[in-house]
């Protein structure tokens, strides 16, 4: 299980590096862009995005993973 937690972190660690290396000002004006967006939106897309995390990591382990 720690090895999966792990592998998981990494991989998470990897698109965040890879999206600051390689389109640093399109970061920055995606966080304008939400700075722009009310905070309640924020968190309704926020609880959005971790029902989807969680949808998918039960998907993967339902099918072996």
């Amino acid at each position: 299980m720690l090895a999966v937690g792990l592998l998981a972190l990494g991989l998470v660690l990897i698109v965040e590096g890879l999206i600051y290396a390689l389109a640093p000002r399109i970061v920055e004006e995606m966080l304008a862009a939400l700075r722009a967006i009310p905070p309640e939106a924020r968190r309704l897309l926020g609880l959005a995005a971790l029902a989807t995390g969680v949808f998918l990591v039960w998907l993967g382990k339902t099918l072996g993973a």
